[in-house]
């Protein structure tokens, strides 16, 4: 649920979003850390002047915990980073 949140918004802000990945690794029941890969003109507008975007994103994933019980740790690299 949160990753596809992520990855419709990140779409929604990117100039390619087409090329737009989530990557989800659970490291044990309380944590998850989510990985946004985007085209290299992307990264800059999905984390924002200043990391405002991104916190915004990271504000509204917070909530979730309430629900799930999970923290998350939101990450966004240039797609030529990812692995696999």
């Amino acid at each position: 649920m949160v990753e596809r949140f992520i990855a419709d918004f990140a779409r929604l802000i990117a100039a390619q979003p087409e090329l737009i990945e989530v990557d989800r690794h659970d490291v044990n029941k309380e944590f998850s850390e989510i990985t946004v890969y985007a085209g290299a003109q992307d990264v800059g507008k999905i984390i924002g002047k200043d990391g405002n975007m991104i916190n915004a994103i990271k504000t509204v994933v917070s909530g979730c915990k309430a629900k799930d019980h999970i923290s998350y740790r939101i990450l966004v690299k240039p797609l030529h980073e990812r692995k696999g």
